[in-house]
C-alpha cells in the first residue's frame, strides 16, 4: 500500500542522511518514477524533504526533523525503548526491524549502550524453531496449532489447541489454550511445546472461565508463605534474590526471610540448593518435605 511505503520511506530518511531514488526503487520494487511521485506526495504533505543532483546526491530530510518532537517525549521514547529491547528476547525477528525502523524516534538510547536484556542463562529460548512467533499469529488469526507436550509427569502426548493468550509468570512463558484433547481450557508451559505447528483450521473463541486463569487446569501452583532462616555465608544470596524489607537479621547473627514463593518442584531445588546454611521454619509440611529429600539424597552416598 501506499501509505505504508510513504511511512517507511519517512523512517529511512530518519535513520538515514541521504538515500537515492534507485535504493528506494529496489527496495519496494517500484521504479524511480514512482518514487518521486512519493517524494512529492511527502512534500505536499508537510514533511520536509528536498532531493539534491549529481554526484552524492539524492534525496534526504532537514536534519532538525524528527517524529519524536510530535509523537514522544523523552521519557516516552525511552519506556517505548525498553519495552522493544524486553521483547526482543523472545527472539522475535520483527523487534529487530522495528528496532532499526524507528531508532530516529529515540534521542539518548538510539545507540542502545543503556540496556541489555538476556534470559538465556535462565531458561530456553522461547522462539525457537519460530515457537512463540508462530503461537502469537494463530492467536492473532485464530487458527488452531498443533504440538507434543511433556507433562509435569513426563508423559508425552500429541496436542491440537485453540491459542487463547501468552503470559509470562515468574520467569516462564505459558500458553492459555483452549485443548481440544481434554476438551477443556488448559495452561501449557512453552518450554514443554514441541514441534509447534500451524493447522489449516480456524476457530472462534470461547469465552474463557476466570480472567486471572486460576480455575483453569495447569495453572501456575499458588503460591505458599515462607520463613527461612539462613547463616551469613549466603547475605549476597539473599540481597541478590529477596528485597532488601523482607531480610531481618536475629541477635545470633542468622539471618530471617519471610516471603510467598510458588511450592513445587523448584521451590524444594531452590532451598535445598543453600545447602546447610539455610533451615525452613515454616511451613511443617515443606520443613518434612526438604528433610525427606536429604534423607533420600544421602543414600546415594553410603560408604
Amino acid at each position: 500500500m501506499k501509505i505504508t511505503r510513504l511511512l517507511e520511506i519517512t523512517t529511512i530518511l530518519l535513520n538515514r542522511k541521504t538515500v537515492t531514488a534507485k535504493e528506494l526503487a529496489a527496495r519496494f520494487n517500484v521504479s524511480t518514477r514512482t518514487i518521486y511521485r512519493d517524494i512529492d506526495a511527502l512534500s505536499f504533505a508537510g514533511v520536509p524533504v528536498y532531493m539534491n543532483k549529481g554526484h552524492g546526491g539524492g534525496i534526504s530530510l532537514l536534519e532538525e526533523y524528527t517524529l519524536s518532537r510530535t509523537l514522544l517525549s523523552e521519557n516516552e521514547s525511552e519506556g517505548l525503548f525498553l519495552a522493544l529491547k524486553t521483547m526482543s528476547v523472545t527472539r522475535y525477528p520483527e523487534i529487530d526491524i522495528i528496532l532499526d525502523k524507528i531508532g530516529s524516534l529515540f534521542k539518548n538510547c538510539q545507540n542502545g549502550d543503556w540496556i541489555s536484556i538476556n534470559f538465556a542463562d535462565w531458561s530456553c529460548h522461547p522462539n525457537e524453531g519460530n515457537k512463540f512467533s508462530d503461537i502469537r499469529d494463530a492467536i492473532i488469526n485464530k487458527i488452531v496449532i498443533g504440538f507434543d507436550y511433556i507433562n509435569v509427569s513426563g508423559d508425552k502426548s500429541t496436542r491440537f489447541a485453540e491459542p487463547e493468550k501468552l503470559i509470562f509468570n515468574t520467569g516462564t512463558w505459558y500458553l492459555i489454550a483452549y485443548c481440544l484433547k481434554r476438551d477443556m481450557h488448559r495452561i501449557f508451559r512453552l518450554s514443554r511445546m514441541k514441534d509447534v505447528h500451524l493447522t489449516d483450521r480456524h476457530f472462534i473463541k470461547r469465552e474463557t472461565p476466570q480472567e486471572d486463569y486460576r480455575g483453569i487446569q495447569g495453572y501456575p501452583t499458588p503460591f505458599t508463605e515462607l520463613k527461612l532462616r539462613f547463616t551469613d555465608k549466603v547475605l549476597n544470596r539473599l540481597y541478590d534474590d529477596f528485597d532488601e524489607h523482607l531480610i531481618h537479621k536475629n541477635p545470633a547473627g542468622s539471618y530471617d526471610v519471610t516471603v510467598s514463593m510458588p511450592e513445587n518442584e523448584w521451590l524444594y531445588g531452590y532451598i535445598l540448593s543453600f545447602g546447610h546454611y539455610v533451615e525452613v521454619i515454616e511451613p511443617a509440611h515443606i520443613r518434612k518435605v526438604i528433610v525427606d529429600r536429604i534423607k533420600e539424597t544421602l543414600k546415594n552416598y553410603k560408604v
